[in-house]
């Protein structure tokens, strides 16, 4: 019995200690919650701040492409036929007029040789046609004077005088002939000077297409066997592509940044020198149609010297150079990547890319007149006929700025754009702080007025106070 009384002893006083500390719990939540500590922090969604300033933008149109000469020649045999001497290898550096390469000859000559006898045939019967026109000749006078003398008839007389004329336009047939057959020489005798390849300008064999021994094709009537390509390596330039939306932008003269895969960590300066009229179309009448527009861009910075010296590039530059004191050595068809400065605004009053958004002002009209409507039932007539107008959506840019620990949204009109940063033209004076994230706060979450948290509030606050370029209450204007 005693034992009992024991255990029953010991359960009540289990309780009351638990039921003790639970009442401590409590009064310690709301101690700390009525403080703060708890609880009281919840005053908005958290959100990134940063500052409306002025500054420096330059707006960049970035596209890929290749390294190609400025100056590059494609040389095609004008005549068909077998090389029999090929004086040169791809790399080799040419002068101009140097031999480059020799076609078959044998057929050319004999092409002359035949042209030759022509020449001597239409001769011949050129002299044949000129004695029947000097014969022709004199049997008309004699027959003239015999006509006057009244010895024949007057038809024995002009049929005289038609037989020279005969013989004087067989003479004139024959001279063309001559011609013709002396303007064939000259061609079967240029057939053979063609067969010796001769190179164009100075310049490096920058592509070899043939090998001794390998037939070609002519360009008479067709498009011929390209047989190598002879460049002026010594000037390089970057061909890319820029979308029709960006080149609009791109002048003539325009500085830029290259940057060649071959040289990473490095960049070359250069300058736009040809912007293509034509576009290049790819994908034309589907979805993923890309319309492009050529843009040359020359390298300025030093580049290939070896070429330009005539001498390999172990005897230019020292073993010892640094990395990034080399000069650099650029190839045809090298990829890499180029920045065009377009446009540069001074003083700009710009925020972060990130800070501009998309809002439809035309609905957050429209929830506007929803909150008055509910607060005043004797203008929801007048109400009901305005929100009519702002069915269609009327999408504007914003940022929103931070004031009093809320987000106020200011609609502003921007400009061009760097890579981080972006000018507002109207909307804002400078030294506001404005809302830069998290992204789906400020492109889609954050509303006019919403409680909004962030570091360093009373600074961010103090600094906002002096603007003068947004209105001071948030609400939107509904007619």
């Amino acid at each position: 019995m005693a034992k009992t009384k024991t255990k029953r002893s010991a359960t009540k006083t289990i309780l009351w200690i638990l039921a003790a500390a639970v009442v401590l719990l409590v009064i310690l939540g709301v101690v700390l919650k009525s403080t703060g500590v708890i609880g009281g922090g919840d005053k908005g969604a958290q959100v990134e701040v940063g500052q409306v300033e002025s500054r420096t933008i330059t707006q960049v149109v970035t596209a890929s492409g290749k390294i190609q000469p400025e100056i590059e020649v494609a040389i095609s045999p004008d005549v068909s036929g077998e090389i029999v001497e090929l004086r040169v290898k791809e790399g080799d550096i040419v002068e101009k007029g140097d031999l480059l390469a020799r076609i078959e000859q044998e057929f050319y000559l004999a092409a002359v040789e035949r042209a030759e006898a022509g020449v001597l045939q239409a001769k011949a019967n050129q002299e044949q046609r000129r004695a029947d026109m000097l014969n022709a000749d004199l049997q008309r006078g004699r027959q003239q004077q015999l006509f006057e003398g009244g010895m024949i008839s007057e038809s024995e007389q002009q049929q005289a005088m038609t037989q020279y004329e005969i013989s004087k336009a067989a003479f004139d047939g024959a001279s063309y002939a001559v011609r013709s057959a002396e303007a064939g020489l000259k061609e079967a005798r240029e057939q053979v000077g063609r067969t010796v390849i001769y190179s164009p300008m100075s310049g490096t064999v920058s592509k070899l297409n043939i090998e001794l021994g390998e037939r070609v094709v002519g360009t008479t009537q067709m498009a011929g066997t390209e047989m190598m390509r002879i460049a002026q390596l010594t000037q390089m330039e970057m061909e890319v592509d820029v979308n029709e939306n960006d080149v609009v932008n791109v002048v003539l003269g325009d500085s830029a940044s290259i940057e060649v895969d071959a040289y990473p960590e490095r960049s070359f300066r250069g300058v736009v020198t040809e912007i293509a009229n034509s576009a290049r179309v790819q994908g034309a009448g589907t979805q993923e149609q890309i319309t492009n527009f050529p843009v040359k861009i020359r390298v300025v910075d030093r580049h290939n010297v070896e070429l330009q010296l005539g001498r390999t590039r172990a005897t230019v530059i020292s073993s010892e150079a640094a990395a990034e004191d080399l000069i650099p050595s650029f190839r045809p068809g090298m990829s890499g990547t180029v920045d065009i400065y377009t446009h540069t605004i001074d003083d700009a009053i710009a925020v972060p890319i990130q800070a501009v958004t998309i809002r439809d002002i035309n609905r957050l009209k429209r929830e506007e007149m929803e909150r008055a409507r509910r607060r005043s039932s004797d203008e929801a007539d007048t109400l009901d006929a305005v929100e009519e107008d702002l069915e269609e959506e009327n999408l504007k840019r914003v940022v929103f700025l931070a004031e009093d620990g809320k987000a106020k949204m200011v609609e502003v009109e921007t400009g061009i754009s760097d890579d981080t940063h972006i000018q507002i033209r109207s909307g804002l004076q400078g030294g506001e702080a404005v809302v830069i994230g998290p992204f789906r706060a400020v492109s889609r979450t954050l509303e006019p007025g919403d409680a909004i948290r962030y570091d360093d509030q009373t600074d961010h606050e103090g600094e906002a106070g002096d603007s003068t370029g947004a209105d001071d209450d948030m609400s939107v204007d509904v007619g």
